[in-house]
């Protein structure tokens, strides 16, 4: 069963956007391989919003995702997160807008195998200069219930904690937006469930804003809003009750 759509922020439609994308052009491949991925999208998501980010497979969810977290350059077009245009940053500029402003978590988890989870979950933090890293990563595995893990190394991890690791990295920095490209899609129903529950807590005590890529119905409503892409193009947005 999935539950029911949590408390949260109310978004203001007279603030302005935590992400604002416009008129994102994007192509990969060269030649008569180059795939028109993303095609003309704007789209604005309130501070505090949850949106969902639906549709079928190869329709540009995830790439779109990729560009609201700058970790992709589109062609054309413009981004800004919290009123800052990430078009205008240069690669180091924005590794470090990255890091303090914005949380990513990936289907894959991504930890890194040779750092236990106090390592894992550290290691945005130093990379940002924070003075007390390993106590704000501790603290961080405290709140989504691993204090009791934090030596273990990945491999000896489930795949529901091991995103809870992810979880507390992505939140480590405090960011002002959290990305989740199909955060439940290698975890079972019950450990998917609890995950759910975890991030949208987070989301809400933290007043983050979250953009989500999901093939999951259920969660999708809990989202305050759903957009629909199909080929490269949004095609609905639509919300959800």
């Amino acid at each position: 069963m999935t539950p029911g759509k949590p408390p949260g922020n109310t978004p203001t439609a007279t603030a302005a956007p935590a992400v604002s994308l416009r008129d994102i052009d994007l192509s990969l491949g060269r030649g008569a391989a180059r795939v028109h991925v993303l095609r003309g999208i704007s789209l604005d998501v309130a501070r505090g919003e949850a949106v969902g980010l639906v549709g079928p497979s190869g329709s540009g969810k995830s790439t779109l995702l990729m560009v609201t977290a700058g970790l992709e350059r589109p062609d054309s077009g413009s981004i800004r997160i919290e009123g800052t245009d990430l078009g205008r940053l240069d690669e180091d500029a924005l590794a470090r807008f990255r890091g303090r402003r914005i949380g990513i978590v990936f289907q894959a988890f991504h930890l890194v195998p040779t750092m236990t989870a106090l390592e894992n979950v550290a290691l945005p933090l130093e990379l940002a200069d924070h003075p007390q890293a390993h106590a704000r990563a501790k603290a961080e595995l405290e709140a989504v219930g691993l204090g009791h893990r934090l030596h273990h190394y990945p491999a000896q991890l489930s795949g529901g904690e091991q995103q809870r690791v992810a979880i507390a990295r992505a939140i480590a920095p405090d960011p002002a937006i959290l990305v989740a490209d199909e955060p439940t899609g290698n975890l079972d129903e019950a450990t998917g469930r609890q995950i759910v529950e975890l991030l949208f807590a987070l989301k809400r005590d933290r007043g983050a804003t979250l953009v989500l890529v999901t093939h999951d119905a259920g969660l999708a409503r809990l989202c305050d809003r759903t957009v629909r892409l199909r080929s490269g193009r949004i095609e609905a947005p639509e919300s959800v009750a």
